[in-house]
């Protein structure tokens, strides 16, 4: 092993600690997502203690649909270039980690970690279908991208149980299958659990006292104000789509009155 990558793999170390110390209770970390270098190095000067890309954003950028459409090679060339281009924690959007087996999810983290990422959001949703990944099949497929990655990095499981579900049928029993799989997670080896979709103050005070893990909340605009999720006990909230869709409104306006 090279001395260059001996350095590099411990600051990639240094950093996944420097990043999971960020998730606190009544101080959550804020995620302005990102999709490109250039984008990250924006953020790192506005301030922000973590860099975090977003699956839609990043294929929206390279002319791709999200859900895995966008080629591997490409999201993984992506994550190298944005690891490079600052100093802060990286925490990638992984999505179902581009296949169902076990083994297909493991190269695709180990690849990640290759490459830069610190953390990164895996999600229990079947990537093309409506249904989600069984309880058991998913713990297993966290348990394996937790060994793949050799380092103590961030798994940040995410539920699609409410982006699956109308807002009006977010509920008890739909909040008691999220604290299911928050635990089941848990023991799997996530870090931390993000449940998009989720707007409800009383249910998402409740997720974060109910889970033994980090919550994470999506700021989309039916969702309650910054401070009211820290207040409910959010450790971690992020942007997703949102950074990528304003600026690409206003880009489209900028064209128009030139054009």
């Amino acid at each position: 092993m090279s001395i260059i990558f001996k350095n590099r793999k411990v600051t990639i170390m240094n950093k996944a600690q420097q990043f999971k110390k960020l998730h606190v209770k009544g101080k959550p970390l804020i995620l302005f997502n990102i999709w490109d270098a250039g984008t990250a190095k924006a953020v790192e000067k506005s301030g922000a203690k973590a860099i975090a890309t977003g699956s839609a954003p990043v294929a929206f950028a390279n002319g791709f649909v999200d859900g895995e459409v966008i080629p591997l090679d490409l999201v993984i060339a992506n994550i190298e270039r944005i690891s490079l281009a600052t100093n802060l924690p990286l925490t990638v959007d992984l999505e179902g980690g581009y296949g169902k087996d076990v083994e297909i999810v493991a190269e695709t983290v180990i690849r990640a970690v290759e490459a830069g990422a610190i953390g990164f959001n895996f999600e229990d949703q079947i990537v093309g279908a409506t249904e989600l990944y069984d309880i058991s099949v998913q713990s297993k497929r966290i348990s394996a991208a937790r060994r793949a990655a050799k380092i103590d990095i961030f798994l940040n499981s995410r539920t699609d149980l409410f982006l699956k579900t109308a807002p009006e049928a977010h509920n008890e029993l739909l909040l008691n299958a999220a604290i299911e799989r928050s635990k089941a997670y848990e023991q799997a080896g996530a870090d931390g659990f993000f449940a998009p979709g989720l707007a409800d103050e009383r249910l998402i005070e409740r997720l974060c006292l109910a889970s033994p893990i980090p919550i994470n909340i999506i700021a989309l605009p039916h969702v309650p104000e910054n401070k009211i999720l820290t207040k409910l006990g959010v450790s971690r909230i992020s942007y997703g789509p949102v950074p990528y869709r304003k600026m690409i409104t206003w880009f489209e306006l900028m064209a128009k009155e030139v054009l």
